[in-house]
C-alpha cells in the first residue's frame, strides 16, 4: 500500500480489492454543486447586512392550496429573514392550525385573542398583535382554534370578504403616522380557497407561491390562478403574483431538477433563483417554536431562506427602478 501523509489512506489507496479510494474534489458531482452553492449563500448573505427598505408596505399573501408545499415554513422563515435584515414585518396568521404562530413563539390557544377577533368581531388589531419574543422587528396577528368556525360566520356578515383589509389597513395606517411604518406583511393562508383566502387576497398586493420540488407539483395551482384572476376582477384589481418559491428541493433526484425547470419555463421570471432545500434543520426547528433562521442561522435551510428574501427586496427595487425609468 502506497504511504499517506499521515491524515488517512493516499489517493490510490487499495479498497476492497480492485476498488481505490479517492480523496479528489469532483465539482461536476450534486454535492459538490450543492456544496459550492452553499459557500456561496453564506458569502452573499454575510455581506448583506441590511435590506432595502421598501418605498412603501408590501403586502403579501402566501397561498397554495396544495397542503404540505412549505407554505407556512415560507411565510414565517421569509419574515424572519426580513427581520434579522433590520425590516419591520408583520405575519397574520390566518390558519386555523396556528401553526405560524407555533413557529414564532406566540401563544394561541383556544380564547387567545387574534385574527379571529379582528374579522369576524371587528375589533381593533392594535390589541391584538403581539411581537415575537426570538426576533426583533417581528409582530405577529396569531391564529386560534376559534377561527375554525369563521368561515360560516363570515358568510352572514357585511363586507364579508373585505374585512381583514379594513383591519390591517387601518392597523398600518396608525403604525406609519407614529413613524413606526411596517415593511412587509405576510398572510399565511390555510389551504384552501375559502372566505379567510378570499379576505388574504383582497387586503393582499402580491401573491407569494411556495411549489414543492415533487410530483405533483402543479397540481390545483390552475385553480388558484384561476382564484386570483377572479379576486382581481371583482373585489382587488392590484393583486398578482409576483413571487415563486421552490422549496423541498433536492439537487441530488433528477425529479426535483425536472420539477423546477417546468415550473421556470411556466412562470419565468417570477421564480425566485433561489431554490429551498429539503432540510432536516428545517423540519426540526418548529417543534422547538423557532424558525430555522433562530434555529440553526448557518444551516442550508436558513442561508437559502435569507437569500430568497433577499431577492424578494431586490425584485422591489428593480421594479421601482423600472418604473422610474419609464416615467
Amino acid at each position: 500500500m502506497p504511504v499517506s501523509d499521515g491524515f488517512g489512506p493516499s489517493p490510490a489507496a487499495s479498497y476492497r480489492g480492485d476498488r481505490s479510494v479517492s480523496f479528489g474534489f469532483d465539482r461536476e458531482t450534486p454535492l459538490a454543486t450543492e456544496a459550492q452553492e452553499h459557500v456561496s449563500q453564506a458569502l452573499r448573505v454575510q455581506a448583506a447586512t441590511q435590506f432595502a427598505k421598501p418605498a412603501e408596505t408590501r403586502v403579501f399573501v402566501v397561498a397554495n392550496q396544495k397542503g404540505g408545499v412549505g407554505k407556512t415554513t415560507t411565510t414565517v422563515n421569509i419574515a424572519a429573514a426580513f427581520a434579522s435584515r433590520g425590516l419591520r414585518v408583520l405575519v397574520v396568521d390566518l390558519d386555523p392550525q396556528g401553526n405560524a404562530s407555533t413557529a414564532l413563539n406566540i401563544e394561541h390557544t383556544e380564547g387567545t385573542p387574534g385574527v379571529y377577533e379582528a374579522i369576524v368581531e371587528g375589533r381593533d388589531l392594535d390589541g391584538l398583535v403581539r411581537d415575537c419574543p426570538d426576533i426583533p422587528g417581528l409582530s405577529v396577528l396569531p391564529a386560534s382554534i376559534d377561527l375554525a368556525g369563521a368561515e360560516i360566520e363570515l358568510v352572514s356578515l357585511v363586507a364579508r370578504e373585505t374585512r381583514l383589509d379594513k383591519a390591517l389597513q387601518k392597523h398600518l395606517a396608525r403604525l406609519e403616522n407614529a413613524g413606526q411604518r411596517v415593511d412587509y406583511v405576510l398572510i399565511d393562508c390555510p389551504p384552501s380557497l375559502g372566505l379567510l383566502t378570499i379576505n388574504a387576497m383582497v387586503a393582499g398586493r402580491e401573491v407569494l407561491i411556495p411549489i414543492q420540488c415533487e410530483y405533483y407539483a402543479l397540481e390545483g395551482l390552475g385553480q388558484l390562478v384561476r382564484s386570483i384572476e377572479l379576486i382581481r376582477a371583482h373585489l382587488n384589481p392590484q393583486l398578482a403574483i409576483s413571487t415563486i418559491l421552490l422549496t423541498m428541493y433536492d439537487a441530488r433526484t433528477k425529479l426535483s431538477a425536472g420539477v423546477a425547470e417546468n415550473v421556470r419555463k411556466h412562470f419565468s421570471e417570477t421564480v425566485l433563483k433561489t431554490a429551498i432545500p429539503r432540510s432536516v434543520r428545517i423540519s426540526e426547528a418548529p417543534s422547538y417554536r423557532q424558525t430555522v433562521l433562530t434555529y440553526d442561522g448557518g444551516s442550508s435551510g436558513a442561508l437559502s431562506y435569507l437569500e430568497a428574501a433577499r431577492e424578494i427586496t431586490e425584485c422591489a427595487t428593480q421594479k421601482k427602478t423600472l418604473k422610474e425609468m419609464q416615467s
